[in-house]
Order: C-alpha cells, then structure tokens, then sequence
C-alpha cells in the first residue's frame, strides 16, 4: 500500500484529515522528536489505528509531506502519485 494510501485509510478509519490527526498530535506534544511507540499507541488508543497506518502518519510527523521519489511512477502496491503526500483530506482533491 502506498503512503497515500494509508493516510487516506487513515481518514476513513476517523474521519479526520490527515492534517486534523497531525494538528492533534502537535497540540499533545508530539513532534519530529517523540517516539514511535508512542506516537503509535496514542493513535490505537484514542482511534484505534494499526501500525501501517500509523506509520505512515508518523513519517509525515517527522518528516514533513515529502516522500522519495523512489516508488512515484513505478508499478505496483507501493506506487504513490507524487512526491509530496496530500494531507488536506480525500474531499479535496
């Protein structure tokens, strides 16, 4: 499954944009800093996510939206779109 992917199943799991679920993440103290297990187990425990997704919200957490171009354009279940990861919600694109 692709980044994209997940942030968007992520979405339909909450009903948050990913942009909500960071913003939320940020105002509780998690930022590029904190650790995975515990940035993953908040979202388990308050929405019930599993580790791909969480994963994935996570990258963009310490990351930023920015992915390698490593899997744009190629074939297959990891293919992303594009470079930078939409964070804005499904409604918007």
């Amino acid at each position: 499954m692709s980044f994209q992917a997940y942030l968007d199943g992520a979405e339909k799991k909450t009903g948050k944009t990913p942009a909500d679920l960071l913003a939320e993440a940020t105002s509780r103290g998690y930022d590029g800093t904190t650790k995975a297990g515990v940035f993953l187990e908040w979202l388990k425990s308050d929405y019930d996510l599993g580790r791909g997704h969480g994963m994935a919200l996570y990258h963009v957490l310490k990351n930023g939206p920015q992915i390698s171009a490593k899997h744009v354009g190629t074939q297959g279940t990891h293919r992303d779109e594009s470079t930078t990861l939409r964070l804005d919600g499904i409604a918007n694109r």
